[in-house]
């Protein structure tokens, strides 16, 4: 019976029951240690009777519901949908799964407030406590908040979400109580990692060019290394995908072949193709003779020959001649 495997063997069901397709797409969402365990699970799991089969996946479709009516209106609302839909004790058992595993995040009764009214209950923050509560809202969200909040306070709010590691379960609860707003979500006992330099390169990538140009300026005066660290994740070679064939025609005639080559190496066959159906077919040609003939490629190499890729992006940007499409109200053109 389903009830009775562990997490992992569920995940290993789940993914086998979807195929081979579905699974793959699934697995680049994952970390390196996941995909080593599910794969490992995988690879032990022999035969799964059809029964088994139908309540993982039922489980997991209830646990996506569930999650759904959560992100629509909060614990509250998803357990009166899922009692209609389920009935009143799958639906406590549902919810109990989903909060038991997957963690509700705090300031969820926020996700749905409109930007001036969140402003105006953390404007006044500590810029600590603005960027503990921007920590844990979508980039977007984050990202409309912290464009309006005063110059000299992005910059502050923008490095202490960059530097922030762990936050004690506590504080959270005590920042909860000082919004005097009840929020239905269950905090690990364990400290909750929250902030990081990947979270402010999504907000910073959301942002409007120029409160990001703002915050970037400051960085680099005040936290060299900080903003060097951001500057370098803000947009990686991948994201070429998210361009149009101009703006990729325009980038291409300012890359070195060999560096575009050996960073082609690394990529996956999306971003091989876009690249190719934008060169001639006489480069391109050359440029897969020249990835044949390379052999193995260190990491370090093609990281390397990708960052000078998007250094190039970078300066192009910066000087105006192309614009890439942001939340603050951009367009992309050449």
């Amino acid at each position: 019976m389903a009830e009775e495997l562990l997490g992992v063997q569920k995940a290993a069901i789940l993914l086998i029951t979807l195929g081979p397709d579905m699974s793959s797409t699934i697995f680049k969402h994952l970390k390196d240690e996941e995909i080593e365990e599910l794969t490992l699970e995988i690879a032990n799991t022999r035969s799964v009777s059809p029964k088994v089969k139908e309540e993982v996946l039922n489980e997991f479709y209830e646990v996506c519901l569930a999650q759904q009516y959560i992100a629509e209106g909060g614990i509250g609302y998803a357990k009166e949908l899922l009692e209609k839909a389920l009935g009143s004790e799958k639906a406590q058992d549902v919810i109990g799964k989903l909060t038991a595993s997957l963690q509700v995040r705090p300031f969820e009764f926020i996700r749905k407030t409109d930007v001036s009214q969140l402003l105006s209950f953390i404007q006044d923050e500590h810029p600590q406590t603005i960027a503990l509560i921007l920590s844990y809202l979508p980039s977007g969200q984050a990202a409309q908040v912290i464009s309006t909040l005063p110059p000299e306070k992005q910059a502050d709010v923008a490095k202490r979400i960059a530097q922030m590691d762990r936050t004690s379960p506590d504080v959270i609860k005590d920042v909860e109580r000082v919004l005097e707003r009840k929020v239905a979500s269950l905090v690990n006992q364990d400290y909750t990692v929250v902030g990081g330099v990947d979270a402010i390169v999504q907000i910073l990538n959301t942002v409007d060019r120029g409160t990001e140009k703002h915050i970037m300026e400051t960085l680099e005066i005040e936290e060299p290394e900080l903003a060097d660290e951001i500057r370098r994740k803000m947009f990686v070679f991948e994201d070429i995908l998210a361009l149009d064939d101009k703006t990729i025609q325009r980038i291409l005639r300012d890359v070195d072949s060999n560096d575009l080559g050996i960073a082609l190496k690394g990529s996956n066959e999306d971003v091989q193709n876009v690249i190719f159906n934008n060169v001639s077919k006489r480069l391109a040609q050359m440029i897969k003779e020249d990835m044949e003939y390379m052999g193995p490629i260190r990491m370090k190499d093609v990281e390397e020959a990708q960052q000078k890729i998007v250094s190039v992006i970078r300066k192009l940007e910066d000087s105006g001649e192309i614009v890439i499409a942001r939340g603050g109200g951009d367009e992309l053109v050449v």
